[in-house]
């Protein structure tokens, strides 16, 4: 999933605001609900998104639809959010923190191979990816014959591409820029 930077940095804000207080499992229920309503009542959230209807009045409905089933942070997050005119991507949000903390202390790793590796392979680049992040890993296989040959690995929005495919791209941007020079 590829996150759009402004996505992933209000995202990341309320996550760090909400540790100290309703806590990450908490914010990820009340994203999976926020989500739900808003797909389920998109009248809901034409009104939120809507130039036309004045802050005031959005944060009035806000706290007197969603005060006895969301936490003051969520709405105070989605008020914000409205000030800042960015509620447009609270589904974006929404999802982000729900992929990226579902899991608590783990993340979500994809392995990308041309060929099925071995269960004591597989192991071994979990232990390591697990060592090298410093928390659990959930980890993905995917066989993919573009590569060529050895491995990508995508964790969040960052790849480490050991993979043939990158080494001979990176040789050709080599030799293009060593013509260039000359």
């Amino acid at each position: 999933m590829r996150v759009d930077i402004i996505v992933k940095r209000y995202a990341e804000a309320y996550v760090d605001v909400i540790r100290t207080t309703i806590g990450v499992e908490a914010c990820v229920g009340e994203m999976k609900g926020l989500k739900w309503l808003l797909r389920e009542n998109p009248e809901f959230e034409r009104f939120l998104k809507a130039p036309e209807v004045p802050f005031s009045e959005k944060y009035r409905v806000i706290d007197k639809t969603l005060g006895g089933h969301y936490s003051e942070d969520l709405r105070n997050f989605l008020k914000y959010l409205i000030s800042r005119e960015r509620i447009d991507r609270i589904i974006e949000i929404a999802d982000y923190i729900r992929l990226t903390y579902s899991h608590a202390d783990s993340a979500e790793v994809l392995l990308r191979t041309t060929f099925p590796l071995d269960l004591e392979v597989i192991e071994k680049i979990k232990k390591m990816l697990e060592a090298k992040i410093g928390q659990k890993v959930n980890l993905h296989l995917e066989l993919d014959p573009d590569l060529l040959g050895g491995v990508q690995v995508t964790i969040g929005n960052k790849v480490m591409d050991g993979s043939v495919r990158h080494k001979l791209d990176a040789l050709k941007e080599e030799l293009l820029k060593a013509q260039v020079g000359a």
